[in-house]
């Protein structure tokens, strides 16, 4: 079942997933060129995920500012430590003032061996620790092709949400990123966009009921670019995008950001 709701009751969303790219120095630089564009401006929230080795400089860089741009990490292990060389826990990175973490990212799953029973053990771990989640979820080319679209999402969904309160729920953003749309410069329509991110709010009415999947922020993540970025954000389902190339060009990001005001 496919749930319409009154859009102006969730939170939009804007977030750059900065993946492998710049440096501390880069990345003091942009937000410093992309706090200048919305200084007298919060129609929504903006957040930039940006590497483990960047959270120190560019956590101090918002902080000088008194920026309202909000700082995400790409990942957060599921324990509080331990002996998990080349991971980050979830104190490590609330310790420099990050509120959001990406987890279950496509690349995540395909690269780095991550699975549905992770996510879920990471999200939990994340929502323990007061901070919120951008759970990714989206469907392979193959099985958009054969019409699974919706039961590869809904599954994802479901998995990364076991053990989950509706309280939880608060803190936790899903973002549909369909796999064959990332990086690529295709995207679906904004109406196949919408009727996905309206099938996951099905999916959390299910879960949580109507009153949690309308406060829910869904996002649309996968080539987002200022030239399709209003027709996408004005769907009724689509609450913010979760942005990857576009996020590391201040001039793009802005421009993403003012078609979701």
């Amino acid at each position: 079942m496919v749930y319409i709701m009154n859009k102006a009751k969730r939170k939009t969303v804007i977030a750059g997933n900065w993946k492998m790219n710049k440096t501390p120095s880069e990345g003091v630089a942009f937000v410093k060129e992309l706090a200048e564009s919305f200084k007298d401006k919060n129609g929504c929230e903006i957040v930039v995920c940006v590497p483990d080795v960047d959270i120190c400089a560019v956590a101090g860089a918002l902080s000088e500012m008194g920026s309202q741009i909000k700082l995400g990490a790409q990942n957060a292990h599921w324990d509080i430590k331990g002996e998990y060389t080349g991971e980050t826990s979830v104190n490590m990175l609330k310790e420099y003032g990050v509120e959001y973490v990406i987890i279950g990212h496509s690349e995540r799953r395909k690269m780095f061996g991550e699975t549905d029973d992770t996510v879920n053990l990471r999200l939990r771990t994340i929502l323990a620790a007061g901070l919120k989640a951008i759970v990714c979820v989206g469907e392979r080319e193959e099985e958009r092709n054969v019409g699974v679209t919706c039961e590869i999402v809904s599954m994802q969904t479901k998995e990364a949400l076991q053990e989950v309160s509706a309280e939880q729920l608060e803190n936790v953003i899903i973002a549909y990123e369909p796999i064959w749309a990332i990086g690529t410069g295709k995207t679906p329509a904004p109406e196949e966009a919408d009727r996905v991110n309206g099938f996951l709010r099905g999916v959390l009415a299910e879960l949580y009921g109507k009153e949690a999947a309308l406060s829910t922020t869904i996002q649309y993540g996968g080539s987002m670019k200022p030239n399709n970025a209003k027709e996408l954000l004005s769907q009724e389902n689509v609450d913010g995008g979760l942005v990857g190339g576009s996020s590391l060009y201040a001039d793009q990001f802005a421009a993403i950001v003012e078609a979701a005001q």
